[in-house]
């Protein structure tokens, strides 16, 4: 694909229609800036086999994300409608129930289009943007249409970005959590970190 999306680029911006307890309404992407940070989740369709324990356990998860001061909006190629009925289906039968977050209609595929992750079949590749308050692309990732994604991981990427964010300088090491060990991105700082770590290790 041509003019891919990269990392610290605007988010493109879509207006359209999303449910949000059961609940037609519009739904602007740069209504956010300035405001929130915006998880923007893909996924192929409505009763797709993988798409309702992402979905579900997101929205389970919903205060970890608030107290990031993270919007998530899940979207798919499917009508306002399905996502009315995928939302009112049980959870037992395929369903996602009642969520804490809205469903985002793209049924033109317009939006899946501008983020590159329309499938030859007129689905979505499941794909997840960060998008900073500002706007910016500051994380995606792509999956196999039958590959679950990871909520740990994405909760301890956001917040990594939003650390080295607000500590200029900065930077995250690997598999970094709160709390742990910071390094400098200057290298002749960062000999600091890596003479605390490994300095034991390989004498």
């Amino acid at each position: 694909m041509n003019n891919l999306l990269q990392i610290g680029q605007i988010a493109p911006n879509f207006l359209t229609v999303g449910i949000y307890k059961n609940r037609l309404g519009k739904i602007r992407l740069s209504d956010y800036h300035g405001k929130k940070y915006v998880l923007l989740v893909f996924y192929p369709a409505n009763f797709t086999s993988v798409s309702p324990t992402e979905l579900i356990q997101l929205s389970d998860r919903i205060n970890e994300f608030r107290q990031l001061s993270t919007q998530i909006l899940a979207i798919s190629v499917d009508s306002p409608f399905s996502h009315l009925h995928y939302s009112l289906s049980n959870r037992s039968q395929g369903g996602v129930g009642k969520l804490n977050y809205p469903l985002v209609s793209d049924l033109n595929q317009t939006i899946t289009k501008k983020y590159h992750l329309l499938t030859n079949d007129g689905l979505s590749f499941p794909g997840i943007f960060i998008i900073d308050k500002e706007g910016i692309i500051q994380y995606y990732t792509v999956n196999n249409l039958l590959c679950g994604r990871n909520i740990d991981e994405l909760l301890r990427v956001l917040k990594s970005i939003q650390y080295v964010k607000e500590n200029p300088g900065q930077a995250c090491p690997v598999n970094w959590k709160n709390g742990d060990q910071i390094l400098y991105s200057h290298p002749l700082k960062s000999k600091i970190y890596f003479k605390k770590l490994y300095s034991d290790k390989y004498k």
